[in-house]
């Protein structure tokens, strides 16, 4: 019994630690007529590609390119998480990162233009006013501190079905589950090498990042006090959350990824060209009724899930 209460407390204290190191902004703020909040808790996930904490050197190792100034988002997932009692499974949704919306007060562009724009408060704004969703949560990944938190949590685990060699990315993984290292697992989320280029990325940014909040959430890395010190540095330096956001909540999410969880992108209607390039344009009736449901925390339409995943 000693034994269990000495872990339990060492497991409260970690966690408690590590909420004092999460690099926290106002990233969702008020404005008039914002969507009203809905049922269950609702996460806006968010990875920059920004490199301007990475030295020239760091950049070479990671792969990653040179920088690129304040960055635009390479991920973006909505994730809803249902009520206590309403049995809705844990829902994540890609928003491509090319998807035509109006950013309030600029006009039409690319969903990730709202982030290079105005950051994580326009970004958010610019989500909710597209989906009609309240976001409860905002969390940020950049690439500065991916690899080191991927390091931190002793790697995780994926499964490729098919080989991924992408020189750009520097990532030549054979096909089969395998422990990703950080490097490794930032070319994987990054790489665009496969048959369907981006909706690939988009799958593998989903897979990943669950299995990623999952194992940062387990008691092999919060009861563990040899992680404790690797991992509260890492968060410190790779994750941004909301000013209301706390590792009790990251905990939620990491638990709540675990398992019977749906997995889509938003429906598309067409790919075409625009002022701001090639740009991707919603199914809007579709993509309607699932984030309708998502607010309602009701099971979403089967008929507006991407089943080609």
């Amino acid at each position: 019994m000693a034994l269990i209460l000495t872990v339990l407390a060492a497991g409260v204290g970690g966690a408690a630690w590590f909420d004092t190191t999460l690099h926290r902004i106002p990233a969702l703020t008020d404005y008039p007529d914002r969507p009203s909040a809905g049922k269950g808790v609702t996460w806006l996930l968010v990875g920059s590609d920004s490199r301007q904490n990475l030295s020239p050197e760091q950049q070479a190792e990671l792969a990653t390119g040179g920088d690129i100034g304040n960055g635009r988002t390479d991920t973006i997932l909505l994730v809803h998480i249902g009520g206590w009692a309403s049995g809705v499974p844990t829902t994540m949704v890609s928003l491509p990162r090319d998807s035509y919306v109006d950013i309030p007060g600029h006009g039409q562009d690319k969903i990730n233009a709202a982030f290079a724009i105005g950051g994580a408060p326009l970004l958010t704004q610019t989500v909710e006013q597209a989906t009609g969703l309240h976001l409860d949560h905002y969390a940020e990944v950049g690439f500065d501190g991916f690899a080191e938190l991927v390091d931190a949590v002793g790697g995780v685990t994926m499964c490729p079905t098919e080989p991924i060699s992408d020189p750009l990315a520097g990532i030549d993984l054979p096909a089969g589950c395998q422990e990703l290292d950080g490097r490794s697992a930032l070319g994987f989320v990054r790489t665009r090498a496969t048959p369907r280029a981006d909706l690939d990325r988009m799958l593998h940014q989903r897979a990943f990042m669950s299995a990623l909040l999952h194992r940062a959430a387990s008691p092999a890395v919060l009861l563990n006090p040899l992680r404790w010190y690797p991992m509260g540095h890492a968060v410190g330096g790779a994750l941004t959350v909301d000013q209301g956001g706390h590792v009790w909540d990251l905990a939620r999410l990491g638990w709540a990824l675990h398992g019977d969880t749906v997995t889509t992108t938003v429906p598309i209607g067409d790919f075409t060209n625009s002022d701001s390039g090639s740009v991707v344009i919603w199914d809007h009736e579709a993509a309607g009724r699932l984030f309708a449901a998502l607010a309602a925390d009701t099971p979403v339409p089967a008929d507006v899930l991407n089943t080609v995943e």
